[in-house]
C-alpha cells in the first residue's frame, strides 16, 4: 500500500463545485499545491468543465476530488470533517472566518472545556471543518 488519500465527491446541491473548492482550499492553506485536474470535455457524459479528477495537496498531505457522474441523494455530512489544530489565535480565526463565509457555523468558536478555543463549520462546498487551537 502505498498511502490513504481523502477522497471528495461533489454531488447534489454541490455538483460542479470541485474546481472552485479545489482552487479555494490550495489558496487557503500553506504548503499546498495543485498537482494535477482533468476536466470532462463537451464529448464526454459529464457537464463540459466539470472535475473528472482532481489531484492536490493541502499542507503537504494528498487529497483527490471529483464532481460526481451521476445523480446521487447524498452529499457531505459532518460525520467525516478534516481536523485542523492551529498554531496561533491569528491562524484560527482566520480559517474559521474563511471557511465559514457562506458556509454553516455548526459550532461558534469558543472554549468547550475539551479545548480553550474550537470551532465546526460546514464551508460553502459542504465540506466539515474542526478547527482547534493547539495548546
Amino acid at each position: 500500500m502505498k498511502d490513504i488519500s481523502p477522497f471528495l465527491m461533489f454531488s447534489g446541491a454541490h455538483h460542479g463545485q470541485a474546481r472552485d473548492a479545489v482552487n479555494f482550499y490550495i489558496a487557503l492553506f500553506p504548503d499546498s499545491s495543485l498537482k494535477g485536474m482533468e476536466l470532462y470535455g463537451p464529448e464526454d457524459p459529464q457537464q463540459n468543465g466539470t472535475v473528472r479528477l482532481a489531484e492536490f495537496v493541502l499542507k503537504g498531505k494528498p487529497y483527490m476530488a471529483i464532481d460526481s457522474l451521476g445523480p446521487h441523494d447524498f452529499n457531505f455530512t459532518p460525520s467525516i470533517s478534516f481536523f485542523i489544530n492551529c498554531d496561533s489565535a491569528q491562524e484560527i480565526d482566520h480559517l474559521f472566518a474563511e471557511l465559514s463565509n457562506s458556509g454553516q457555523v455548526l459550532m461558534p468558536l469558543d472554549n468547550y472545556g475539551f479545548s480553550l478555543r474550537f470551532g465546526w463549520v460546514n464551508d460553502r462546498f459542504g465540506v466539515s471543518w474542526q478547527l482547534n487551537l493547539a495548546a
